[in-house]
């Protein structure tokens, strides 16, 4: 209980931090706060839509392509916006991950944006994640794949089995970690504001 009503606190310093008019927009309208890419035949029943839901709780605006798009949306429009102006991304790697276009796309977006990443390796280790090399992609984009993925791969994150792992506590760990992430981004976002007004009142 203790740790739940920390982590509210936490949530409503971030919003703190927002600026007015977001604050005032309804959720839906709101730019989101965290993209969660992953490949959703392994982890939309599980990790992803556990920590999606948890985090929509807290009154934060998370993406997950099954919960915010709609028919009719342009699939690459809808996702390309929200990693554009999402504040964090949440990398959940699985055992299939790399067999996905989409997801690889969107990771090497997130990484071309150079937004904040937690990579979350599910049931699967860093070094098992390569990009396939079978004929679907350029040359290109094989590149740009692997280049994400290894910087992804390089960086700090959580690891989960889910076979042996203790799902409740995972995801108060992965929640845990996304908030504090987010505070720094909402603190590096403002900081960077200020000198802004202060030359505009000068």
């Amino acid at each position: 209980m203790q740790r739940y009503s920390s982590t509210k606190s936490l949530c409503r310093k971030i919003i703190h931090h927002r600026p007015h008019h977001q604050i005032q927009l309804p959720i839906t309208r709101r730019p989101c706060d965290v993209f969660i890419n992953h490949r959703g035949t392994d982890t939309k029943r599980t990790i992803a839509g556990l920590l999606h839901d948890h985090l929509s709780r807290l009154r934060l605006n998370p993406f997950l392509d099954s919960k915010n798009m709609k028919p009719g949306d342009r699939l690459f429009d809808k996702i390309d916006t929200a990693i554009k102006h999402c504040k964090l991304g949440v990398a959940v790697f699985s055992p299939r991950y790399c067999e996905s276009y989409f997801c690889l796309h969107e990771l090497a977006l997130i990484m071309e944006s150079r937004k904040k990443v937690i990579p979350i390796f599910y049931d699967v280790k860093p070094s098992q994640l390569q990009v396939p090399d079978n004929g679907t992609c350029s040359r290109k984009e094989l590149q740009r794949f692997s280049r994400a993925l290894e910087e992804a791969k390089y960086t700090v994150g959580l690891t989960f089995d889910s076979i042996n792992g203790d799902w409740s506590e995972f995801l108060t760990t992965a929640t845990d970690a996304v908030i504090n992430n987010l505070i720094e981004v909402e603190e590096e976002s403002t900081a960077n504001r200020e000198p802004m007004g202060f030359l505009q009142n000068y």
